[in-house]
């Protein structure tokens, strides 16, 4: 199994971005996981959101390639850490064993970006930066592949 998790621009937060390569970093025991940051939209006015979109989805794109695209939205599909591991269990075997998570940033996902997803998934009702997303997407995957492979996790 390979999984790929996607977003525009590197997580600026410090402690962040050290919680998220600290749940890549073990996530590499279970199954071969990258990061993948793509370029921000930079040089445009804040009052173009659409256009912001859509330059970040082009990033994006390049990296799509076969497998199961997962993206995060707020209208998507909520589950529990079980849902989530038995969903990835049974993607690794029916999609060549690579899953892709595309997170937004700080404006979301572009509709199109949204429309190639094979599944839209919500990790809360609450909204979250898109930086602490990748953190908590990163630690629920990693609870997903403990639970997968029979390991304790604490709650």
């Amino acid at each position: 199994m390979e999984l790929v998790f996607l977003w525009p621009g590197k997580t600026k937060n410090q402690h962040l971005r050290a919680l998220q390569e600290e749940f890549l970093s073990r996530l590499q025991f279970f199954c071969r996981a990258r990061i993948v940051e793509t370029a921000e939209a930079r040089g445009v006015k804040k009052n173009q959101p659409g256009r912001v979109l859509e330059m970040e989805a082009r990033g994006l794109e390049k990296h799509l390639k076969d497998g199961y695209i997962i993206c995060l939205s707020d209208k998507g599909k909520m589950m529990t850490s079980e849902q989530l591991a038995k969903l990835l269990e049974k993607q690794a075997m029916v999609s060549a064993g690579k899953i892709m998570f595309l997170v937004g940033g700080f404006l979301g996902l572009a509709p199109e970006l949204m429309t190639r997803a094979d599944l839209q998934l919500s990790l809360s009702p609450l909204t979250f930066s898109h930086e602490l997303t990748r953190v908590i997407l990163l630690e629920q995957v990693y609870r997903a592949m403990n639970l997968i492979k029979g390991y304790s996790y604490p709650k």
